[in-house]
């Protein structure tokens, strides 16, 4: 149980100490017209899944892989992606508010997904939060935390996009149209942290 429950916390911390993770996520739960939490849960699966596969290969073959130029080059593609989304998110916000329609969207399921994955499968930093199943003295610990860590992972994410696309809905029944702001806000957040990522690798 302490081997699940310590998952689940170091699952929670991952997600909410990476600004990628919730840049990628706020411009697509914002245009999203109903069951926002969707959004949160399919990137997290995405991510949990990118998380478990690298992390294996990695403690599999750390000796026979390049880390650091890995490490560096997945970066670079998490800080594309999000400048990707960003971009979508303002030209969505600018159309939208140009043709006087809230415009949300139904769906971004493959989107999130793929995110999510993208995100799971970049750099070697997230095995800091994966890493402490090694020290457990048996395999079924070790199985309990990375279970944990993966529904940590994937609830906190859901809970974060269940927040944005409610106010999202709030504010888009609104006269002034405060829902495009939001998107504007988030869109604009996905393309300065995926800038930051750029410029620091």
């Amino acid at each position: 149980m302490f081997a699940f429950l310590a998952g689940i916390a170091a699952g929670l911390l991952h997600v909410f100490s990476g600004p990628d993770h919730l840049a990628a996520v706020a411009p697509l739960a914002s245009d999203r017209e109903r069951g926002q939490w969707r959004t949160g849960l399919q990137w997290g699966i995405g991510h949990t899944l990118g998380v478990l596969l690298i992390a294996t290969l990695l403690l599999l073959l750390k000796e026979q892989l390049p880390l650091d130029a890995i490490s560096a080059y997945s970066e670079r593609v998490v800080g594309a992606s999000l400048i990707v989304l960003g971009s979508w998110g303002l030209r969505r916000a600018w159309l939208q508010k140009r043709s006087g329609t809230d415009g949300h969207s139904h769906t971004h399921g493959g989107a999130s997904f793929s995110m999510g994955a993208i995100h799971g499968l970049a750099g070697s930093s997230h095995l800091f939060g994966v890493l402490p199943a090694l020290a457990f003295p048996s395999r079924v610990s070790s199985v309990l935390y990375l279970a944990g860590f993966g529904l940590g992972a994937i609830a906190g994410m859901t809970a974060f996009s269940t927040v944005v696309g409610l106010l999202s809905s709030r504010l888009s029944r609104q006269p002034s149209r405060s829902y495009h702001g939001l998107l504007y806000a988030s869109s604009a957040m996905a393309l300065v942290v995926g800038g930051v990522w750029l410029v620091g690798q």
